[in-house]
This record gives C-alpha cells, structure tokens and sequence, in this order.
C-alpha cells in the first residue's frame, strides 16, 4: 500500500519540512507494513516484531504485604475485598 503523505497531511491540516515529510513518509510505510503482517501472526505466541531491537523484560512479582496487612487499613471488609460506595444504581 502506497502512503500519500501529502493528502493525508492536507485532510489533517499538517504543514511539513520536506525533511519531516521523508520521515514521516518512512515511518508510516513501516507501520503500514507491520500491520499488513498482522493477519500472518500466530496467536499462540507472543505478538513480538523479530525486527524489533526492543527485548521483552521478564515479569516479576514481588509481594511487600500479605493480603491480610493491607486489609487492615480498609475503612470496611467483606468476605476479603474492600467494600467501597455503590456508583451506579
């Protein structure tokens, strides 16, 4: 798919230096380029770009508190959650 950069700026009333417009040209071929990948994807695994240089950090989990300590400070407790003001009728 081809980006008129320049239609889409006029529709969007964005005035670019041709230096922007190279860049900004680049940029959305990229994305238009990874979107048209999308449909190829397999769900099953993580939707990571292999291109990409950003790695992925590992979760971490990392408790500070018991459940039980954080309650405490609860102004009301019910059946262990927070009991808050009913917001919609």
């Amino acid at each position: 798919m081809d980006m008129d950069l320049k239609r889409l700026a006029k529709l969007s009333r964005l005035k670019f230096t041709p230096e922007e417009e190279a860049r900004y040209q680049a940029e959305m071929e990229r994305i238009v380029a990874m979107v048209e990948k999308l449909p190829d994807l397999d769900a099953s695994g993580p939707l990571i770009d292999p291109d990409n240089p950003m790695s992925m950090r590992e979760d971490k989990s990392e408790r500070l508190f018991s459940r039980d300590e954080l309650l405490k400070n609860a102004p009301e407790v019910q059946a262990g959650c927070v009991v808050v003001p009913r917001t919609v009728e």
